[in-house]
């Protein structure tokens, strides 16, 4: 669609306007808060796994005794995935992005203060309740406001700053615990997220899809479009073809329609067991590798490059995705995951520690390259009438893999130490191979088109 104004009276199809449109300056920038949203999200989500060894040796507790303030954020997490979801496809992704967060900038601060491992449990759940609620509100609203050949790329960039947050996260740790402790750690962590709200409330627009199934808010999206250099008539009528094709009925019985129970079910397991290995790398892996006998510091590097390795996977799986699709990408990557989780139970990391901490680098690749691919395989698979529904559902179950990990992970280090710990992370990905596998609506190979 080029620049000069519509017609009037005409109907307007919003799907092909965004879908096959230009890219805009504006559409730019809401995909960039979106990923500011979940570098944040990734920050403050992966703080904690830094401060644990910290905490075991100041307050003089047991790696058990911190498994239930880990669960308590992830089962905040998995709430907050599914409700935000439900939010944003009943009021709008803006106010599921900003208030989510809000909470977890808010809560994450209030940890700062925490007396006791109870206080930070509850703390947690609170934050995790925004941390689980910003995942799918931001990929959503990225998916939305990005033309269909750049959205894969898009939503993966936006994902992909998960373990961005992490990285930057463990390096702000490195310096903020030696020199200011943990606490200081926490007050600067959720001031962050607190100071992007307000900045989100005064720039970030709602998704224009969305607003097209708002008809009392249609002349919020003709300004919206105008902004966009779509400029509409004031009495243009907006339909979204493709998805009123694809999708006539609501809600979350909707993920079960037709040709869709099978793909459903499939992502839900995938990200149940691809979480379970991420998150019992995020919450324990520092802790294990200082039961290794590795210091604080060198501890917290692992993490470090487990997210490094993260980035740098889910970018280069994104674009083969766009170029061959997502099936052999994604399955390739799950059997990296699972390759490389073999090869470290070789390495001693107490004498091999460089070639150890390069080895999680690689594992974190592969894992992170399959996690970060799997929301645009669910913006490609859900219609936007459900679309936030049916990622946040897919995240939500996941989280009750992470939930998992908290326990798992603390378990598994007490009674065989690295080798349990890593075969545990290896036989998830292997599940997660089978899962993807069974996935019958794959992303196709990108087409490009040229912008009319």
């Amino acid at each position: 669609m080029n620049t000069s104004t519509t017609p009037a009276n005409a109907f307007i199809d919003i799907g092909k306007t965004l879908d096959d449109g230009l890219y805009t300056t504006m559409q730019k920038i809401v995909v960039c808060l979106a990923a500011l949203s979940i570098v944040l999200d990734g920050f403050d989500g992966q703080l904690i796994g830094f401060a644990i060894p910290v905490l075991i040796k100041e307050w003089g507790i047991t790696r058990g005794a911190f498994a239930p303030a880990v669960a308590a954020g992830l089962i905040g997490m998995a709430i907050g995935s599914a409700c935000a979801g439900l939010f944003a496809d009943r009021f709008g992704r803006r106010w599921a992005v900003i208030g989510s967060v809000f909470v977890f900038g808010a809560a994450t601060c209030a940890i700062g203060l925490a007396p006791d491992v109870f206080t930070i449990a509850v703390l947690r759940f609170i934050a995790g309740l925004g941390i689980g609620g910003a995942l799918p509100s931001s990929t959503t609203m990225t998916a939305e406001f990005t033309p269909t050949r750049y959205r894969t790329m898009a939503v993966t960039a936006t994902i992909v700053c998960v373990p961005l947050g992490g990285m930057l996260a463990g390096l702000f740790s490195s310096v903020v615990i030696p020199a200011y402790g943990w606490r200081a750690l926490f007050f600067i962590g959720g001031a962050l997220p607190l100071g992007l709200t307000v900045l989100l409330l005064l720039t970030l627009p709602e998704s224009p899809r969305y607003l097209a199934h708002q008809r009392h808010r249609w002349s919020e999206l003709r300004e919206l479009l105008g902004r966009l250099s779509r400029p509409v008539p004031a009495d243009a009528v907006f339909i979204d073809a493709a998805e009123q094709k694809n999708e006539q009925r609501e809600g979350f019985s909707s993920l079960f329609g037709t040709r869709k129970t099978r793909d459903t079910l499939a992502l839900w397991a995938a990200f149940f067991m691809c979480l379970l290995a991420i998150y019992s790398a995020f919450s324990w892996l520092p802790t294990m590798l200082a039961a290794e006998g590795l210091s604080v510091s060198i501890a917290g590097s692992g993490l470090t490059a487990y997210n490094l390795g993260g980035v740098i996977g889910a970018l280069s799986c994104a674009l083969a995705i766009t170029r061959i699709g997502s099936r052999l990408p994604l399955i390739a990557c799950a059997v990296g995951g699972v390759a490389s989780a073999v090869l470290l139970l070789s390495i001693d990391a107490a004498n091999h520690t460089n070639l150890f901490i390069f080895g999680l680098g690689v594992h974190g690749m592969f894992v992170n390259a399959v996690q970060s691919t799997m929301y645009p395989l669910c913006a490609y698979i859900y219609p936007t009438n459900v679309r936030a529904t049916g990622t946040a559902s897919a995240l939500a179950f996941g989280r009750i893999g992470a939930i998992l990990s908290a326990f798992a992970g603390a378990s598994i280090i007490t009674a065989t130490g690295a080798s349990g710990y890593l075969a545990m992370l290896g036989t998830a990905m292997a599940f997660v191979l089978i899962a993807l596998a069974v996935v019958r609506n794959h992303i196709p190979r990108a087409t490009p088109k040229t912008p009319t």
